[in-house]
């Protein structure tokens, strides 16, 4: 009798995990230096080469901590990973708000980049295992996309927000998210950390570095021994690269063309409306063609970013939210893939893997872009792009992602 109460607490307590996730997700989204953070570097004199080698800083940061952070999310518990995350990602912002030159923002970056590394593995393994405990895992999918809306919506208001305060001023904005950062806090404080099955809890035993180094191995090992996990990571990896940059640069370009921060922040609004369209019906479109969403999706994109030579709003603006619809449609499709296809001991290990291969796309992409827009221009820059993606997904066109 005292064990059946004791499981019903528990399944209580792990049920109850997805709703605080969806507030924690709610909170930590509302980022309202989203759709400004490149014209404030400008604003503080950096040019694109530097703003780009202040994003690839920040993914190199999240190759060298994606592997160890998802590893000692297993060891440590998804919980406190999390917890770590908040506070990296709080200090962060303050460093924003009072560094003037690139070595204070870089530094920024870098504890944003881990901040976001510890988080990234441990808050979807951590919902995934709490609902395989409760039997749900089939419902993940489903979950999963109520998430994206859920950011979609945040990150919606957050530029609104973010752009009206930075029209009257940067340092009012980057207040702000420090305080949503610390209060993103507050839920993941209310959350339990789903049970260990026997089997792990040995592993339990070994010393960190053995640990370490045996989700690494393991992870390199289930890479080349599924051949689908590593086209899931590495197709998704260029898609996502390309698309994020055409959504950052696009603030860039948008100041270009003549738009103020409010308006540049309604048109990110916008986007976020329609990516909530994508998180919404990428499931239901899934479940009609299935698997041909991910090969669709990607040629979408790339013509999208190649009409940005165009240089008219009235075909930027359109093909800008088309993008961001196809982009969310698939993150769903992308996530069941691979929960899928990972052993549950592993899963948050393989997800920060999946979050490196993106991690090294915008390494070698967003400085190089940053130079290239530098010299040639924006306009000319996200033509190229979007042919190198049209040209990579007809290399792919074979390849299963299943």
């Amino acid at each position: 009798m005292y064990q059946a109460n004791e499981n019903e607490k528990l399944n209580h307590k792990l049920h109850r995990n997805v709703n605080l996730d969806y507030l924690h997700t709610l909170i930590s989204n509302l980022n309202m230096q989203s759709s400004i953070w490149v014209l404030y570097l400008a604003y503080l004199g950096m040019n694109l080469m530097q703003i780009g080698l202040l994003e690839g800083i920040y993914h190199a940061t999240s190759i060298v901590f994606e592997i160890p952070s998802g590893a000692m999310a297993d060891l440590l518990g998804r919980r406190k990973s999390m917890i770590v995350s908040r506070v990296l990602l709080a200090l962060s912002c303050v460093i924003m708000l009072f560094g003037r030159h690139f070595g204070w923002f870089a530094f920024s970056f870098i504890l944003q980049s881990v901040g976001n590394s510890f988080n990234s593995g441990s808050e979807e393994a951590l919902v995934y295992d709490s609902m395989k405990c409760l039997g749900r895992e089939q419902e993940y999918m489903q979950v999963n996309g109520r998430l994206n809306v859920i950011i979609e919506v945040a990150q919606a208001v957050a530029t609104v927000v973010g752009g009206i305060l930075a029209e009257y001023s940067y340092f009012w904005c980057y207040s702000a998210c420090t305080v949503v950062a610390v209060l993103a806090l507050l839920p993941i404080l209310l959350m339990t950390e789903p049970p260990i099955h026997s089997e792990e809890e040995a592993e339990g035993k070994k010393s960190p570095i053995q640990t370490l180094t045996l989700h690494f191995r393991t992870s390199m090992e289930i890479l080349k021994s599924d051949r689908r996990i590593f086209n899931v990571v590495a197709y998704y990896a260029a898609v996502f690269a390309a698309q994020t940059l055409m959504f950052y640069y696009s603030q860039q370009y948008f100041a270009d063309m003549g738009l103020n921060k409010i308006e540049i922040s309604l048109i990110m609004l916008a986007a976020g409306i329609v990516s909530c369209g994508g998180a919404l019906l990428g499931p239901v479109i899934f479940n009609r063609i299935g698997i041909r969403l991910s090969k669709m999706g990607a040629i979408v994109i790339a013509v999208c970013i190649a009409c940005y030579v165009s240089e008219r709003l009235a075909v930027v603006i359109p093909v800008f939210l088309i993008a961001n619809f196809f982009n969310s449609a698939l993150y769903p499709v992308q996530s069941d893939s691979l929960n899928r296809l990972v052993p549950s001991k592993q899963r948050a290990t393989l997800l920060s893997v999946n979050s490196m291969f993106f991690s090294l796309s915008m390494i070698l992409n967003f400085p190089l872009v940053g130079a290239l827009a530098d010299r040639l221009g924006l306009p000319v820059v996200f033509a190229g792009l979007g042919v190198l993606l049209a040209a990579a997904w007809a290399a792919t066109l074979k390849i299963r992602l299943e």
